[in-house]
């Protein structure tokens, strides 16, 4: 029988995280600065494990490799999509990530495009979305004497935007925001500012990765030309934010109706719930759904149904993955 693969997520503890995953998403997390969910993750740095089904106690990681059929065949040596919540209740590190080619030179992994689909955000709060920097040599002069303010671009962001990082844009999230982030999965992050703040526990400032950033950042930034839609799939409100060559990522919101979905050309779906309650129909098949829930749709789910009131992130791989 057909069916989704729900996930047990996995925690990460930030010097920047909180306790909104606990307060937000009623998830038993390790401390009270606990920054990241990985969702939906087969990295290596915490691989999620399937709770249910055939492959129930297996971490994702071993089905990609050992299921691959799950997956409709796909191609590749690690599974290319990783889902995370993050909780800022202190700015991150401003960081850029490297791509492809790049990340598979030094660090022996994919490269690192993500997005954020902003879940909270407290009034007045801002992220750190690209530079101004007109030249690398500007960018470097900057970045060597410390002009943070010189550099850094800010935007105020709030509950339901959404932005697009490829590599090599400078970025952090702020003080006060909650997002879901759908990323390639990489977890190679060059830090290029920490705010001069000290490691309670190591008693030293974090790793910077200056030249990598220098190397590694597009001079001069230019915001993403998204082509957001959106459209109506039954009682569902389907807004697509991005198809990039590494993910698409859509919202599904519904509101007490239902809406049936056929499987398109990507070969399996990944799906998080954001927000609500109801259930998902797959091959007769009703399954709860509430918020803070993560499952893939495999291959062999074709169709599925889903009812209640709802706000789901959803993403696929694109044609890179």
């Amino acid at each position: 029988m057909s069916e989704p693969y729900f996930l047990k997520p996995v925690f990460h503890e930030k010097i920047w995280g909180g306790t909104k995953l606990h307060d937000d998403f009623n998830y038993d997390i390790p401390s009270d600065h606990t920054g990241e969910c990985w969702a939906i993750s087969a990295h290596p740095h915490g691989p999620a494990t399937v709770e249910n089904g055939p492959y129930a106690g297996m971490t994702l990681d071993r089905v990609w490799a050992e299921h691959r059929d799950v997956f409709g065949d796909a191609k590749g040596d690690v599974f290319p999509l990783l889902t995370k919540i993050l909780d800022a209740s202190e700015d991150l590190s401003v960081q850029v990530h490297p791509d492809d080619a790049y990340a598979a030179e030094h660090e022996h992994e994919l490269g690192k495009t993500e997005c954020w689909y902003v879940i909270a955000a407290e009034p007045g709060a801002t992220m750190i979305y690209g530079h101004h920097a007109k030249t690398r040599e500007q960018l470097a002069k900057w970045i060597n004497n410390g002009e943070w303010n010189k550099l850094l671009r800010r935007v105020p962001v709030k509950p339901g935007d959404f932005l697009y990082v490829p590599s090599g844009t400078i970025h952090a999230v702020g003080k006060g925001i909650m997002v879901l982030e759908t990323q390639q999965s990489s977890d190679t992050t060059y830090r290029l500012y920490d705010w001069d703040r000290v490691d309670k526990t190591t008693g030293q400032k974090r790793e910077l990765h200056l030249q990598q950033s220098i190397d590694t950042t597009n001079v001069p930034h230019h915001d993403p030309d998204l082509d957001i839609t959106t459209t109506q799939v039954g009682d569902a409100t389907v807004t697509k934010y991005v198809q990039s060559p590494f993910f698409g990522v859509w919202q599904w919101r519904l509101t007490n109706g239902q809406a049936t979905f056929n499987r398109g050309t990507a070969p399996y779906t990944l799906v998080s719930v954001l927000d609500g309650e109801g259930s998902i129909v797959v091959d007769g098949q009703d399954y709860p759904l509430s918020k803070g829930v993560h499952f893939i749709l495999p291959f062999d789910v074709k169709q599925w149904t889903l009812k209640g009131d709802l706000q789901i992130i959803a993403s696929e791989p694109g044609a890179k993955a």
